[in-house]
């Protein structure tokens, strides 16, 4: 890859604690292109997570170095969106004012900040609830929410930390379709972390296993599966053949994740 988007070099990172140091993640080295859908799966506690706040800017590698488009990543980073597990959303703002308040805060215009908002609210099949609260919306409906709120902000990168975990299995799918298409159609660069091989064969132009703790980068799979992907490509024997390979690796690492405890 020669221009990568995010270039993580080698980047480690210890945390401190009582009892001394716990080095989450060790010598992690990952290029992904512009457009690239990259997804991260291994064992709980590989370090995962760590490695996507570190893109974000949340927290700083103890060694190593993160580029974005070429610059050093040395604080929360506002080209990078965030989309977590739980919604996050003011319960005490509507639809419309949930997802406008990013361009709120950096003082764009009214008029053009509920442009923005409706625009990316219809782009995520809420038009008609712009005037809802989220107490008043479905789970899956409320990570749209989340979604639509993220992209209204324009990042370059969205960041996804199991953002469809606490979702029930259909509407898990229904919001792999949609952010399959959100993607196709604003080119957004996704890193996204799963805990699901399907998730993450669906998802991916790539795919990447963590070892166990402390996490290194086990191995990674171009995911030659066709696009557009719908759900009933888990039937077929290439799918099948993939997700053996990448159980078979992380498997091991789970085990070995086990042993440490």
């Amino acid at each position: 890859m020669n221009n990568p988007v995010i270039r993580v070099e080698l980047v480690s990172k210890t945390f401190r604690t009582r009892k001394g140091g716990v080095e989450a993640v060790r010598d992690f080295s990952l290029d992904i292109e512009r457009g690239e859908v990259v997804c991260v799966v291994g064992a709980s506690g590989c370090g995962k997570s760590t490695v996507l706040n570190m893109v974000a800017g949340f927290i700083r590698p103890t060694t190593g170095k993160i580029l974005l488009d070429g610059e050093e990543i040395k604080g929360i980073e506002p080209r990078c969106g965030m989309i977590f597990q739980s919604y996050a959303l003011f319960p005490w703002l509507t639809v419309l004012d949930n997802v406008a308040f990013g361009s709120r805060m950096k003082g764009v215009s009214r008029k053009e900040r509920y442009r923005c908002a409706r625009r990316w609210i219809g782009l995520v099949g809420l038009r008609g609830f712009e005037d809802a609260y989220p107490g008043e919306l479905s789970g899956g409906m409320q990570q749209r929410v989340a979604l639509s709120r993220v992209l209204a902000n324009e990042p370059q990168v969205l960041l996804c930390d199991e953002p469809f975990a606490a979702l029930d299995a259909m509407t898990r799918q229904i919001m792999q379709q949609e952010l399959l298409r959100i993607v196709r159609e604003s080119s957004k660069t996704v890193l996204f972390i799963t805990h699901s091989i399907d998730e993450a064969l669906i998802l991916s132009d790539r795919l990447v296993v963590m070892s166990a703790r402390p996490g290194m980068v086990k191995a990674t799979f171009d995911n030659d599966l066709p696009r557009p992907r719908h759900m009933d490509i888990q039937l077929t024997e290439d799918f099948l053949r993939l997700k053996r390979r990448v159980w078979e690796l992380v498997q091991k690492e789970v085990v070995k994740s086990m042993s440490q405890k």
